[in-house]
């Protein structure tokens, strides 16, 4: 209780901080100053910048080699099945105070961000609770959801008579155990969610143990164990489309992106296969990350400003973008992972992700490593794109340092 009254303190305070004082930056245009404007130490940053550049991801620049060539590649089931492109270069920004005080690479540069995708999905949840399209996100999520058509036209094309006895359409949650997931079981990833969306069996995920055993074991009670595991994200996304009844891109763009001054650069697709009809419309499921291609690709800049929405507690510019009760659930431990929130918020009560950073900070990352590091404490904000996960945490190190003491 003490932790979680601390952290609505540290929430209120930048609520009601919030003044004509804080900075927000215009769409394109982001004032830089000296770090030595700020009180910052110039040589630390300067070192800091050059790990960052130094220390690059050294998986292959072309993603889909990189996919193969990892564990991904490997999994049942394995291949992308969504748009991947070549990376860049290592890439980031500093943000202190709101103002930029350092950045390396091409920040501009358009890139898939993995997992980070996961913090925009959750944020279209909250979105949809703030709006009452879910009334709450403990309640159950099958009375929500009506049947979903896919469009597929090779399908239709078929003999009808040979599929006679084949629904046309499927339901998410329509077994004994789906019918007690909660939305806010998807969205700590605790659903144990059973099933096979987008040819992406459930078990087919990072499978662990004996393969005999991946269909066939007993379901975990949703809310009691932890498993990171991409195809219920994107069941969380379909059933987040069917709430909202349009595609997540354009409730994402209407309601954050372009209140943030973020870039027209940002894309956020799903699969070549992740298509339904809906209202009479055809409409793309997106992907919660890129594990099996697709995602979410933008550039570093727009990273920055979705942290710097997250630092200001869902605020910019005096609008409450995202509910500030939202951020808070967002950043409350999981019970069954303490140093997860709602994804794709990894906390640092236990010190675990960057050892020198206030307990109070949060990051989004993504593979890659694609991470913003978001720190109220020290009204700070880092992305760093391509750096290898062991690294991060050296790099929030260094950039902290450069602080007044």
């Amino acid at each position: 209780m003490k932790k979680r009254s601390n952290l609505l303190l540290v929430c209120l305070f930048f609520t009601f901080s919030l003044g004509a004082q804080t900075y927000f930056p215009e769409k394109n245009n982001w004032l830089t100053k000296k770090p030595s404007e700020l009180g910052l130490n110039e040589a630390k940053i300067s070192e800091a910048i050059s790990f960052a550049i130094e220390h690059e991801s050294e998986q292959n620049p072309n993603l889909k080699i990189a996919h193969y060539e990892s564990a991904f590649g490997r999994e049942p089931f394995g291949y992308p099945v969504g748009p991947m492109k070549t990376r860049g270069s290592a890439a980031g920004l500093i943000i202190y105070k709101g103002y930029v005080v350092g950045q390396w690479g091409d920040p501009a540069r358009v890139d898939l961000t993995f997992s980070v995708a996961k913090s925009f999905l959750s944020t279209t949840a909250g979105l949809a609770v703030a709006e009452g399209l879910i009334k709450d996100e403990m309640d159950l999520v099958y009375p929500y959801m009506a049947p979903i058509y896919p469009f597929d036209p090779v399908r239709t094309a078929m003999n009808k008579a040979d599929h006679l006895y084949e629904d046309d359409v499927f339901e998410l949650f329509d077994t004994d155990h789906n019918r007690k997931i909660r939305w806010d079981d998807l969205l700590r990833q605790t659903s144990d969610w059973e099933g096979s969306l987008w040819g992406k069996p459930d078990w087919a995920d990072r499978p662990s143990g004996e393969a005999a055993q991946w269909r066939t074991r007993p379901r975990n009670a949703p809310g009691t164990v932890y498993e990171y595991n991409d195809t219920r994200v994107n069941v969380l996304a379909l059933a987040l489309m069917n709430v909202w009844r349009k595609p997540l891109p354009t409730v994402l763009k209407e309601k954050i992106m372009d209140p943030i001054g973020a870039s027209d650069t940002w894309r956020w697709t799903g699969y070549e296969n992740s298509l339904v009809v809906l209202d009479g419309q055809i409409m793309q499921s997106i992907s919660g990350g890129s594990h099996w291609g697709g995602g979410m690709m933008l550039s570093a800049w727009d990273q920055a400003r979705f942290g710097y929405l997250t630092l200001r507690n869902g605020n910019w510019n005096g609008k409450q973008l995202i509910d500030s009760s939202w951020i808070e659930k967002s950043r409350t431990p999981t019970p069954a992972q303490p140093g997860y929130g709602m994804m794709n918020y990894f906390l640092n009560n236990d010190l675990k992700e960057a050892p020198a950073a206030p307990k109070s900070a949060f990051m989004h990352i993504g593979a890659g490593t694609n991470m913003i590091y978001v720190d109220q404490e020290n009204d700070l904000v880092i992305v760093a794109r391509w750096i290898p996960n062991g690294d991060k945490a050296e790099l929030v190190r260094l950039v902290l340092e450069s602080l007044k003491k």
